[in-house]
């Protein structure tokens, strides 16, 4: 590694020391950068103003009779606080168990319940109120502690400005082990209770490490942050990885300002999920739709030659001398996308998902070098990415240094790692399910390994479509390419058991309505979800996305829902995967019209 910066395992072999390790090579150094709304301007922080409060907190954790191995539930969005706390408790010994910003108030209770915690941290009155109802059921919590002040009286309820003392005494040395457990992780699964993933310090750093072997990270790089740090990739590579390299982090205010912050903090390093790029796919795609056919031809030109050149700079293209025109190219359309993204962005790691072959041809034809990334939460998380030198789009990239990856019988791609969970939270059976008696993890995901290593995910084990007739479809594949229409938002196929494939799909508001005027309907009047004029329209554009796949891999008929699915109303998890069994329940009676009759 060329960062004189970068902290080692051996130097740091404990998340906690990591942080006091980098308070003492750089206290004066920015750490992370945060709006305010109250004053309307963004603010530094520095090592050390990081460090004091840390101390602060670690004060106001001990005096609430807190002991190593007791769990402190977070329930914010990202922010300087947010790592603030989980500081105070690594170094306390204490076990950070991080929810998602949004989630239900049942699954909090459950999941607060479940790992028994004693303290709940929450970002103020949204979340009061998700949780009044149901904060007689959070039995074991004693304190519940309000980042932002909360309207409400309750012998649980603490402000911080009262909680915390004026001032601490120093950073806490009173960590775990590197072994022992260091935060406990709720997977979001798409079927059932999450599980609580138990992580201990080595898992996370030594996975941050084994990153660090493929990307070389200087210290003078800045990440913009906005992924939920609840989700362990952000946490591990936005979060612990950044600290180790003495990167600053920002803060993204919220996804609506993304492009606005992007423009203002200029990163140069983001990590992503695929929903992200194709959002902003679709934006262009709108936009180009608008413009002469001149400028369209640029467009698609400046794409096909820049994809050419990176395609030969990997060394696996030959030179043409189209190569000639890039330069060109490049500052009448590439800069211009790239000045949109902030200017500065050295790379952006994508993960959670499968990315598009198109979306990622455009982005890197224009010259953001996207690199797709895996893992799972349990693996804390990385097992592979495609390292820049080595950046195979449609594959999920290299192990990382140190990883084991092979396939089994079945096709399904199994782990082992130091960097592989110490178990699910009180639940040895799933944890034997997950793991096997060799220490392999089964991944849940069938894969294909090239000569070369890259790893290609092909499918899950249980997320197969088995028609009527046989034929087995993976639905995500379908669905990444049903997205990519201008008018769709979300799409679920379905069809298990039945003898046609169907789609329920979330429209785009201003595409749906554009839709509606051209056939001469009213925009906003809801019998336009049901118009079979409408459904046809939509049905010709969804199959029109469909044409690369096979014949019996066509959706033959769609129902077109009034509201999009979230994590709020439980139809897609905290990292925005589908909840498939809840969506079919909550829409059988559109189910059940698509098949009527079968």
């Amino acid at each position: 590694m060329s960062n004189p910066q970068l902290i080692t395992l051996e130097q740091a072999p404990s998340l906690a020391a990591l942080f006091r390790e980098r308070v003492a090579r750089r206290p004066e150094a920015t750490a992370y950068i945060q709006f305010d709304p109250a004053d309307g301007k963004w603010h530094e922080y520095s090592w050390r103003q990081t460090a004091d409060e840390v101390s602060r907190w670690q004060q106001a954790l001990r005096a609430s009779g807190l002991k190593a191995g007791d769990r402190v539930v977070i329930m914010c969005h990202n922010a300087w606080e947010w790592v603030i706390c989980d500081q105070a408790t690594l170094g306390l010994g204490l076990v950070l168990v991080p929810v998602f910003m949004n989630d239900r108030a049942d699954n909090i209770a459950w999941i607060t319940n479940d790992c028994q915690a004693s303290t709940l941290v929450i970002e103020g009155p949204d979340q009061w109120r998700t949780l009044e109802p149901v904060v007689e059921q959070l039995e074991s919590i004693h304190s519940i502690i309000a980042l932002k002040p909360v309207d409400a009286n309750h012998e649980k309820l603490h402000q911080l400005a009262d909680w915390l003392p004026e001032k601490g005494d120093g950073l806490a040395r009173e960590e775990s082990a590197p072994d022992e457990l260091a935060t406990i992780v709720y997977t979001s699964g798409t079927t059932g209770r999450p599980k609580g993933v138990m992580l201990s310090h080595h898992n996370i750093l030594w996975n941050v490490h084994a990153a660090l072997k493929f990307f070389d990270i200087g210290a003078d790089n800045t990440f913009l942050s906005f992924l939920p740090l609840s989700h362990t990739f952000e946490r591990t590579v936005g979060y612990y990885l950044a600290m180790a390299c003495g990167c600053a982090t920002a803060y993204n205010r919220s996804i609506p300002q993304l492009a606005e912050d992007l423009s203002i903090i200029k990163p140069s390093l983001m990590i992503s999920v695929p929903r992200i790029f194709e959002r902003i796919y679709g934006r262009i795609m709108d936009k180009l739709a608008d413009e002469s056919a001149l400028k369209k031809k640029l467009f698609r030109s400046a794409i096909d030659i820049g994809w050419r050149k990176f395609e030969h700079d990997q060394g696996r293209g030959k030179w043409s001398p189209r190569l000639l025109l890039h330069p060109l190219l490049d500052a009448l359309v590439g800069a211009k996308v790239r000045e949109r993204l902030g200017g500065r962005l050295h790379f952006t790691v994508c993960g959670g998902a499968a990315l598009s072959p198109d979306v990622a041809r455009l982005f890197i034809g224009l010259g953001i070098p996207v690199v797709q990334g895996y893992g799972l939460t349990e693996t804390s998380p990385v097992i592979a990415a495609n390292p820049l030198e080595n950046n195979l789009p449609a594959s999920v990239g290299l192990a990382l240094p140190g990883v084991e990856v092979r396939t089994s019988d079945q096709g399904e791609l199994l782990t082992r790692s130091p960097s592989v969970m110490l178990g699910y939270w009180n639940r040895p059976e799933a944890t034997h399910e997950m793991i096997d008696q060799d220490g392999w993890l089964h991944t849940g995901d069938k894969a294909h390994i090239a000569e070369d290593g890259h790893i290609f995910i092909t499918g899950r084990l249980k997320e197969i479509i088995v028609m009527a007739n046989g034929e087995k479809v993976p639905p995500a594949d379908m669905e990444n390419a049903i997205t990519l229409s201008p008018l769709v938002e979300q799409a679920m196929v379905i069809g298990e058991g039945k003898p046609y494939l169907s789609a329920l799909i979330v429209p785009n508001p201003q595409a749906f309505d554009a839709l509606c005027q051209s056939l001469g309907l009213h925009p906003g009047d809801e019998e336009n979800y049901r118009n079979p004029l409408v459904l046809d329209q939509a049905l010709q554009q969804v199959q029109e996305q469909l044409t690369s796949f096979p014949g019996y891999a066509r959706i033959h008929k769609l129902a077109i829902l009034h509201e999009p699915m979230t994590p709020e109303n439980g139809l897609l998890t905290p990292t925005l995967k589908l909840r498939r069994n809840r969506i079919l329940m909550y829409y059988s009676d559109e189910v059940a019209d698509l098949y009527a009759g079968h």
